[in-house]
């Protein structure tokens, strides 16, 4: 697993400011095919895997409803950080250990030292067992590196709205939003902010993992935030960060996709 501990100053350098323009986006299905790969495991054996992870999404990997269900990915997955987020189904081939149930994972970390020529799956070391039959838990891991099969599917966050945490080091110059609980594609292609009073839409800098940014200023609240998805969905949260908006803070919308 990877972790990054960089400067605001650092990372402001790697952000700019742009304006939206305007740009069509074609909704598409998601690729629910099952397609051939490896997997491992990390962490405790029966442990949630990373704590925190290159996506950065921190303590939320320790607690429902991340918790046990993370996964880093190499990076044919990981796409610099525009895979995170979304969600997979992985389950296991060796059908004399293995159950027929797939487990449900979240990439929250990438595996710098994994394959890059083939899709792997580096798994908690309670998300690979689960993939066990009943009793077989520790066998399976012993095994280290095992064959699977995978396909992407819908996330789903029962009883939870989207959430848009401020990061560490934000002013208003320099703002950087993290999005979690994100039902369906689970991803982000594209983040756009409104200002109070304004109808321009400001286009937001991917930054690192799952993190966006933007450089302009002095930035006014309460922000509106328009997320577009790897699929084409879109969705908009009015005045979700209140004018009065601190670092290390989340504030919470009123709505989701649809899974």
């Amino acid at each position: 697993m990877k972790h990054h501990c960089v400067s605001a100053l650092f990372l402001s350098s790697l952000c700019f400011f742009t304006v939206a323009q305007g740009q069509t986006q074609h909704s598409v299905h998601l690729d629910t095919h099952w397609y051939p790969g490896t997997a491992t495991w990390y962490g405790e054996a029966e442990g949630d895997g990373s704590t925190g992870g290159a996506c950065g999404y921190g303590n939320l990997v320790d607690v429902k409803p991340l918790k046990a269900r993370v996964g880093a990915v190499g990076p044919v997955l990981y796409k610099k950080g525009e895979g995170c987020g979304e969600c997979y189904k992985v389950k296991c081939l060796d059908h004399t250990i293995c159950s027929k149930r797939a487990v449900t994972v979240i990439i929250t970390d990438e595996c710098p030292g994994c394959p890059s020529d083939r899709t792997h799956f580096d798994l908690s070391g309670a998300a690979f067992g689960h993939m066990a039959v009943k009793g077989e838990n520790g066998q399976l891991r012993n095994k280290g590196e095992i064959p699977v099969v995978y396909r992407r599917t819908t996330c789903v966050y029962t009883g939870k709205n989207i959430a848009f945490q401020v990061n560490e080091g934000s002013t208003p110059y320099w703002l950087s939003l993290l999005v979690e609980f994100e039902d369906g594609d689970g991803d982000i292609s594209s983040m756009h902010i409104q200002e109070a009073g304004s109808s321009e839409w400001l286009q937001m800098k991917h930054l690192w993992g799952a993190n966006w940014c933007i450089i302009a200023g002095p930035l006014k609240g309460p922000f509106s935030v328009r997320l577009s998805t790897s699929t084409g969905r879109g969705l908009t949260a009015k005045d979700v960060i209140p004018s009065n908006w601190s670092p290390k803070s989340t504030y919470t919308s009123r709505l989701n996709f649809s899974p």
